[in-house]
């Protein structure tokens, strides 16, 4: 990996990760994920029906596997909630690793969605060495908070772009005392911030997408931002953009300004 794109530590958990971290959401292809490793990536958030990211780090992680942060997790459907267990020893062996790096338990809107058995067995599976570190993916950011403030979590996952900027104010003053890594996504929010608004005139700027990653960067609270570019040209862009560093505060006026007008013009996801 390339000495390119600096490490920094996750939080509290003993855990070093580059500023970008992939997801294959949009089925990049193999040739990127080694990209994204040569070039400095080392967090990468798989799961399941990633088969093109699945088939690349199986090739390519197990020889430096200690240089890999490999973040996966069980999914809490409206209906149903995946068994964590069984779901954790799966990723293992899909990935032909002793361990996980960052498990998450993902998908939750409200605190009932995440009872104390869940809890519990994140944290049987760390014990055990399945896993190094335990986290939730949520959008009630106010939980979330709650969480950061009595330090049961070793990561939070979390919503943050210019439009949502709500864990300024409910999540980001609790993480302090605990110190959770931090792993942010939507940092586009599923590129909206790309597009031209309604009503703004058709000479107006518009952010890039590596804009975006550092306005979320910019935060000394965010310790990662996924990315998922489409190709590899997408991902080569993303990762040049980031290492400009943080947006000077011109550069941060203009992208608050730009997110309060997309957050405006409401979304069935909110």
């Amino acid at each position: 990996m390339s000495a390119s794109s600096p490490l920094r530590p996750f939080g509290r958990t003993g855990i070093t990760v580059s500023p970008l971290g992939l997801s294959a959401t949009y089925r990049p292809g193999k040739k990127a994920v080694r990209t994204a490793a040569e070039e400095g990536i080392n967090l990468f958030f798989a799961f399941g029906i990633d088969t093109q990211m699945n088939a690349a780090l199986r090739e390519i992680m197990p020889a430096r596997r200690e240089q890999f942060v490999l973040a996966t997790g069980a999914y809490n459907y409206i209906w149903w909630a995946q068994d964590v267990r069984k779901t954790c020893e799966k990723r293992l062996r899909q990935f032909r690793t002793d361990y996980i790096d960052l498990f998450l338990f993902l998908g939750v809107m409200k605190p009932a969605e995440f009872p104390q058995r869940i809890r519990d067995e994140l944290q049987k599976l760390k014990e055990e060495g399945k896993v190094r570190a335990i986290g939730l993916s949520c959008h009630n950011r106010l939980f979330l908070g709650e969480l950061a403030q009595r330090g049961e979590m070793d990561a939070l996952m979390l919503r943050y772009n210019a439009a949502h900027r709500g864990a300024e104010q409910d999540i980001f003053p609790h993480l302090a005392a605990y110190d959770p890594g931090v792993l942010s996504y939507t940092a586009t929010r599923w590129s909206y911030l790309l597009r031209r608004p309604r009503g703004l005139s058709a000479d107006a700027r518009v952010p890039t997408a590596g804009e975006c990653y550092r306005f979320v960067l910019s935060n000394r609270h965010v310790h990662c931002v996924l990315t998922a570019p489409r190709n590899e040209r997408e991902l080569r862009e993303n990762i040049a953009a980031v290492r400009q560093g943080p947006l000077d505060e011109e550069e941060l006026a203009f992208m608050r300004s730009f997110g309060d007008v997309v957050h405006g013009q409401k979304r069935w996801f909110m």
